[in-house]
């Protein structure tokens, strides 16, 4: 292992199949807190936050080595694009052009497609940053890779701030029209182990976007009143309702996408997640209109994790900060399409707080 710069260091995280070298930063803060992030995928693979007693503790689902992410894995951690969410039947319409994408969620879309920018090696470099240790990574999308339209210029800065947040600033540039909606899918457990359903949480959103049986929006946006999905009016413990959520069996749980209230100068905190027996305490933070509430419905026990976890069903959480799902399908949802000259730029924030 290099030390290449105050609170960052790079060391190897192997080799792909394909010969591709693959790097793993770590970056701490003054606090001790600590954030691993690897060039494949620019995926954050490990977060240690401390506990009421000051105990650091990885609160962030994935793997021991490359092998296991490459051999393949529902994006944890990973940094997801072009087009975070699905795409209704794998299409989409710019002026009279129609383009296709994979169905790789058959009928639909997800998440960048066959082969996203999760499954890519991205480069990295060391970036100065006055308030904590910084990596920038960066990965040029070929026109028509996947299907998509345009070259695009993609990036994403993760900065472990020395007030104890990960930020993750996004940008990126195309020479064609084409959507963009970048996130990060990192799956949270503030205890490290066990289940989600002690989780307390609330959403700063008063409505969602209906989704069909696919979990595909149908257009409407509707009210989070007196529905399991009300985490405004209270905070609820995520368990509590977890079956009234729904899902097609045996795939119970939430995933959906809330319509966040806008904040102040369009950037608020908009989640709030808590558990008591650690005294952790996460708050997202974003600009972006919506956030996608899952809770790890898919998984079954089969993909080992990191110390020989088993991920079973809700082992985990994700507040994935985005525009809304199909919005390219779906005239009245905010506008996700990059137009050249125009760039994209967001930004997302995980604070960590003890209660």
């Amino acid at each position: 292992m290099e030390i290449d710069m105050a609170g960052v260091t790079k060391a190897s995280f192997g080799k792909l199949k394909t010969g591709e070298a693959v790097e793993i930063y770590t970056l701490t803060n003054k606090n001790g807190l600590i954030a691993k992030i690897m060039t494949f995928g620019a995926t954050l693979t490990e977060l240690h936050a401390p506990d009421k007693s000051g105990k650091l503790g990885d609160i962030c689902l994935g793997f021991d080595n490359l092998a296991a992410y490459e051999k393949g894995h529902p994006f944890m951690g990973s940094t997801v694009g072009r087009y975070a969410n699905r795409i209704g039947k794998g299409r989409f319409k710019l002026g009279e052009k129609t383009y296709k994408l994979a169905t790789n969620n058959p009928p639909n879309h997800l998440h960048g497609g066959t082969k996203g920018w999760d499954k890519r090696v991205w480069k990295a470099q060391i970036v100065p940053k006055t308030d904590g240790p910084a990596v920038q990574f960066t990965y040029v999308s070929k026109d028509g890779e996947e299907g998509y339209p345009g070259n695009v210029n993609a990036s994403v800065i993760y900065t472990l701030t020395d007030a104890n947040t990960l930020k993750m600033e996004y940008a990126a540039t195309t020479d064609k029209p084409c959507p963009i909606n970048m996130t990060n899918h990192a799956y949270f457990n503030l205890k490290g182990r066990g289940t989600i359903h002690d989780h307390e949480l609330y959403v700063a959103a008063k409505s969602y976007t209906e989704g069909d049986a696919d979990l595909l929006p149908t257009g409407k946006i509707l009210s989070v009143t007196d529905t399991p999905y009300d985490f405004f009016s209270q905070p609820a413990m995520i368990g509590d309702r977890i079956t009234a959520a729904g899902g097609k069996e045996p795939n119970i749980g939430y995933d959906m996408n809330f319509v966040l209230l806008p904040g102040a100068k369009g950037y608020a905190t908009v989640a709030r997640l808590s558990e008591a027996t650690s005294g952790r305490q996460l708050e997202v933070r974003t600009d972006q209109p919506g956030l996608q509430f899952y809770t790890g419905n898919f998984l079954d026990g089969t993909l080992v994790g990191k110390g020989g976890w088993k991920y079973v069903q809700h082992s985990a959480i994700c507040l994935e900060t985005q525009h809304f799902p199909d919005s390219p399908n779906q005239k009245s949802f905010p506008s996700t399409i990059l137009m050249p000259g125009q760039t994209y730029r967001t930004k997302t924030e995980y604070a960590f707080l003890v209660k």
